[in-house]
């Protein structure tokens, strides 16, 4: 469970995307030694001493007028407004400088707890350059260098120190489910139609909802728990004070769905955003379902229906293991539909499959389609086993992990889905060295 948000701030070319990358374990972050280069926010997940909390990255704030500055002041006020605690990182070289004077300045006025990170403390001599940033009044500078990784874990202890301790509602023996998309797809409309009464507002003016609100139901025996959310722009576009809270508050909502409906509008049809959102989610690595909403608006012929559906397929090639649902919310048409698609979704989400009949399918995979030589050997699975679920995770214990070639990862995949009838769900297949 996602514990807490980690905003990383400061003025250009301090290093903000390295330590992200060093938090992270992952080069999500471009890095370049030239100032600027991030200008919209990027998210990523970390565990630190038991706790697992989001991380974002943002571009430099500067005094000067230079290219997207007022769109990167948005970005990192809005990151700052979503954090619970703030890393702010200066360049020890350099020492204190009036971007790092501006940046202090908007932190005073966020009143969240702030971590002071002197990066480019690349060895212990230069430990005393640290001492010049106490005049910031941040209490004491942690020297740390995240091109070599010292003095970064000293840096996590505080920011866990700081991190609120945050008790989630459970909802045991519930489906949790989101309805996540751009704004105005009919996100609350959906919710509405699925709980069968108002209890969400609903508006045509995009960014009415900006919280997300649970609300416990049951329908056929199921109990379902609903968690209504805000509307996700783009990144670079979040920038009016009705989406400040927007993206994030939809991500922690994906974070504790069991099931993500990605709504889409049929009257406008498949748009580059639409992507973006679905993105979200699985990263997550949630079950999810496809909702084309709108679809009494959708100019359609008897094959309407088909056409779009293979549009989205195509579209969304990384969610082919999501079933599609075409509804109208407003006219509670075909909504019986989701409520089938979220139940199976979540059977496949939370599917243990025994080590015996998993070990048959995986011989009798290799039996029908044998390994191909890849990175200088042939890939032998001994015995496999599943780890996890939500999602369903399975251990392969090879030979040589290297010689898994990704297409026949996939065909792995498939024969499980195929098997097990995982639609609605990401499937989690891990090769390990047997020793």
């Amino acid at each position: 469970m996602i514990a807490g948000v980690l905003a990383i701030v400061g003025s250009p070319n301090v290093g903000k995307s390295t330590v992200f990358n060093r938090i992270i374990g992952d080069r999500k972050a471009i890095v370049e030694d030239i100032p600027g280069l991030t200008r919209d926010r990027i998210y990523g997940v970390t565990t630190w001493l038991t706790r697992q909390f989001r991380v974002i990255d943002t571009g430099g704030i500067q005094l000067a007028n230079a290219s997207y500055q007022t769109e990167i002041r948005a970005q990192v006020n809005i990151a700052i407004e979503e954090a619970d605690v703030i890393l702010f990182v200066v360049d020890g070289k350099i020492g204190v400088s009036a971007d790092d004077l501006l940046v202090a300045k908007m932190l005073f006025k966020a009143k969240k707890p702030v971590v002071l990170g002197v990066n480019k403390i690349d060895d212990g001599q230069m430990a005393g350059l640290s001492d010049e940033f106490y005049r910031l009044g941040f209490g004491t500078p942690i020297p740390m260098s995240s091109t070599h990784g010292i003095g970064i874990g000293d840096m996590l202890d505080q920011v866990i120190k700081l991190m609120p301790d945050k008790q989630l509602p459970e909802y045991e023996g519930s489906i949790c489910f989101s309805a996540i998309g751009r704004p105005n797809v009919g996100k609350s409309s959906l919710i509405n139609a699925l709980l069968n009464q108002e209890r969400v507002i609903v508006s045509p003016i995009e960014g009415t909802t900006r919280d997300a609100i649970d609300t416990t139901f049951t329908h056929d025996g199921q109990t379902y728990v609903a968690i209504d959310t805000a509307g996700l722009k783009k990144r670079g576009r979040i920038y009016e004070s009705v989406d400040k809270y927007a993206a994030l508050r939809s991500l922690k909502a994906i974070d504790r769905s069991d099931v993500v409906l990605v709504v889409i509008d049929a009257d406008a049809g498949i748009l580059e955003q639409d992507k973006h959102v679905a993105g979200y989610a699985f990263e997550a690595h949630k079950a999810m379902v496809v909702v084309v909403n709108k679809w009494d608006l959708a100019v359609k012929d008897q094959n309407a229906m088909a056409a779009f559906e293979k549009k989205i397929r195509a579209e969304f090639k990384f969610l082919d293991f999501a079933p599609i649902v075409f509804v109208s919310a407003k006219n509670k048409s075909r909504i019986p539909l989701v409520f089938a698609a979220i139940e199976h979704a979540y059977q496949g989400y939370a599917m243990r499959v025994s080590t015996s009949l998993l070990n048959d399918i995986m011989q009798d995979a290799q039996i029908m389609n044998p390994t191909p030589h890849f990175n200088g050997g042939r890939l032998k699975i001994y015995y496999a086993n599943q780890v996890d679920v939500k999602p369903p995770t399975f251990v392969m214990f090879v030979n040589h992990p290297d010689f898994l070639h990704f297409s026949y990862k996939r065909y792995l995949e498939n024969r499980l889905r195929e098997t097990f009838h995982f639609e609605g769900t990401p499937i989690n297949l891990i090769a390990r060295e047997r020793k």
